[in-house]
């Protein structure tokens, strides 16, 4: 099952991310949310009732990574200091 978000929310959840990595320094905007769509980061999923764009959690996530190291660059956290991503670890995939 697919966890929906609104453009608040995903937001919200990339926020989290990006803070456990900058010590609290970076946040995820609504307006860096319709950015990433604009820039073709991420696409909305579907709309809600009132026609606010919704998206997928793990499309937020995969987003939120592929951005990560520039917005942390920004904040001024260098990318020595980031967490390497080890090669053992299995790739994102999209479903279907």
């Amino acid at each position: 099952m697919s966890t929906w978000l609104t453009a608040a929310e995903a937001a919200a959840h990339a926020t989290r991310a990006r803070r456990l990595l900058s010590a609290g320094a970076a946040e995820v905007t609504v307006r860096t949310i319709r950015s990433w769509v604009a820039r073709g980061h991420l696409a909305p999923a579907g709309l809600d009732a009132d026609g606010r764009q919704l998206f997928q959690l793990g499309d937020v996530a995969r987003a939120e990574l592929a951005t990560r190291a520039r917005a942390l660059r920004l904040v001024g956290i260098p990318e020595a200091a980031q967490i390497p991503r080890t090669a053992d670890a299995a790739p994102l995939r999209r479903a279907g």
